[in-house]
């Protein structure tokens, strides 16, 4: 897993930001229900955003992430993973989350990226009109691989998502199906982490510069994994160039931004 459940974004609040927030259900179009966090901005851009967690699914981390997203103008959505598999009911901090994580389908998470895209294009989402998603680590993967399931979307962005080889399930190497990305794509990677070493992150990068796709690839440099968080002191300056980058993406393709 990617953050102690005391964790929290390295993201300072903004008072005021957020119009909405709050906890609710979507369905897939395979009929599954599953669990999402909302957050409505104050002022919206145009701009929406899709929060992937990490292995355990939508916990408090991500939650937060996305009152962050909506202090700045990004309506903002984070869904949970398990709806197939452990329902909508709450669950405890201990959640054997493995088991559940490792029945997810690549079909089952891009049903459910859909469903929670169709509802951030909606009047209640906020009806935006460029939308993103962001990842972390399991996320990060599927982050970078919702490019290329056709939802049109405006970009992606994956915090060390595994670029390469096997992952959990059958969720592709985001390298080899770089060719088939429909947008932009932002990778930031720890530089000190050892399950993504320098050159699974440089394979990834020539990935998507042979398919043409327009992309940044960011390392920083003794960043180890889970770098972005309040708790890792060490590296705040991390965090906060990663949340500028972040930010920077997505204003640069929100055409109301732009």
């Amino acid at each position: 897993m990617c953050f102690d459940l005391d964790s929290h974004p390295p993201i300072p609040p903004i008072a005021g930001g957020a119009l909405d927030a709050g906890q609710l259900t979507l369905t897939s179009a395979d009929g599954t229900v599953f669990n999402a966090f909302r957050a409505r901005a104050a002022t919206p851009t145009g701009a929406g955003m899709i929060v992937l967690p990490d292995v355990r699914g939508l916990f408090p981390f991500y939650e937060e992430l996305a009152l962050r997203f909506a202090e700045q103008g990004i309506d903002a959505l984070a869904i949970d993973y398990f709806g197939r598999t452990a329902g909508t009911d709450p669950r405890p901090a201990d959640f054997e989350y493995a088991p559940h994580v490792n029945r997810t389908t690549f079909a089952g998470l891009s049903a459910d990226i859909a469903a929670a895209a169709a509802y951030l294009r909606s009047a209640d989402g906020g009806a935006v009109t460029d939308l993103f998603t962001v990842g972390f680590c399991f996320g990060g993967r599927v982050s970078f691989d919702a490019a290329t399931i056709g939802l049109g979307l405006a970009g992606v962005v994956g915090f060390y998502g595994p670029p390469v080889g096997p992952g959990r399930g059958d969720v592709p190497a985001p390298a080899d199906v770089a060719d088939l990305c429909g947008c932009p794509v932002l990778g930031l990677f720890g530089g000190a982490d050892p399950g993504i070493p320098p050159e699974s992150i440089a394979a990834y990068d020539a990935a998507l510069a042979r398919a043409g796709v327009e992309h940044r690839i960011v390392t920083y440099d003794g960043a180890p994994h889970s770098f972005f968080d309040r708790k890792a002191a060490d590296y705040a300056a991390a965090s906060d160039a990663a949340w500028s980058e972040v930010l920077a993406f997505v204003r640069g393709h929100t055409r109301a931004a732009a």
